[in-house]
């Protein structure tokens, strides 16, 4: 079984050696600077060198065991509570009696199982575990990392209502936009039914969230309190309402609105060919005579 891929094993011994290096070097230089002041400068060299080595294998160690750090990190819970378990029963058996111990046990196993809130909190930690595991085999199998093999780091998850969030640090070589194709496979492994990625900050395009949802809450069935409100011992109405749902017009009374009438507008009297107004006639002239005006 392979725990370190043969990629990342070469790239963290290049860049072991290259850390060691650099780190000699500088770390050797400042310490060879600083003695100058108070030795001989090929004295103040030796006590450079006898600095800059030390510091640089130490450097060298840290990067060289990094992808075994990280395989503990992705591990790490499930490390913790198998010890913690281990030295608990340890510690029972010693100080205890036989049926005491069994007593604490089938307490301690049979306490969740049996309260529903507890199992299930519970249980949503349980997924929490498990999707952290289950994200490291989607980088490893089907997402394109960088060209030194090192997948994102999985921090931290949580339980939702609807399922888990998990937080997520991305290496160069990889933003959200290429995570955002390949959502349906996310949910597949997750064994989810649907996965949401969102900037975790404002600051950092690397901080990622995962909102893996396995449940639809909005549907659920939710017993409404007024029911406990109404009073069983209320008599029931004999004849029950009679809602109309529907109307007519003619049934309406609608108030009558009468609008004034208009009369004829008043006729202008006629102008002569150089604009005036004729002079009035002492003999009245009858309407019919009008056309003569013109």
């Amino acid at each position: 079984m392979t725990v370190i891929e043969a990629k990342v094993h070469r790239s963290s011994a290049r860049n072991a050696k290259m850390a060691f290096i650099l780190t000699a070097v500088i770390v050797g230089l400042l310490a060879a600077v600083v003695a100058a002041s108070y030795w001989h400068p090929i004295v103040s060299l030796f006590v450079g060198a006898l600095i800059g080595v030390p510091t640089g294998a130490a450097v060298w160690l840290l990067v060289r065991i990094w992808p075994v750090i990280r395989l503990l990190w992705w591990w790490s819970l499930e490390t913790a509570m198998a010890v913690l378990l281990l030295t608990a029963w340890v510690q029972l058996a010693n100080h205890t009696p036989t049926l005491v111990t069994l007593l604490v046990v089938a307490l301690v196993v049979g306490v969740p199982a049996a309260i529903r809130p507890v199992r299930r909190q519970v249980k949503a930690w349980g997924w929490c575990l498990v999707v952290r595991h289950r994200l490291r085999v989607c980088f490893a199998q089907f997402i394109i990392a960088n060209q030194s093999g090192s997948l994102p780091l999985i921090l931290w998850a949580k339980p939702t209502p609807v399922g888990e969030r998990v937080w997520v640090y991305l290496r160069p070589g990889l933003s959200a936009k290429d995570l955002e194709g390949r959502l349906d496979k996310i949910a597949v492994t997750c064994h989810a039914s649907t996965v949401l990625i969102e900037r975790a900050s404002e600051n950092n395009a690397a901080y990622l969230r995962f909102d893996i949802k396995r449940r639809e809450v909005l549907t659920a069935h939710v017993s409404s309190p007024l029911v406990d409100v109404i009073d069983p011992t209320a008599p029931v109405s004999a004849s029950p309402l009679t809602v109309p749902t529907a109307l007519d017009l003619p049934d309406i009374d609608m108030p009558t609105v009468t609008l004034p009438t208009q009369g004829k507008p008043a006729k202008k009297p006629a102008t002569t060919a150089n604009g005036s107004k004729p002079a009035a006639s002492s003999s009245s002239v009858p309407d019919d005579d009008t056309s003569d005006w013109i």
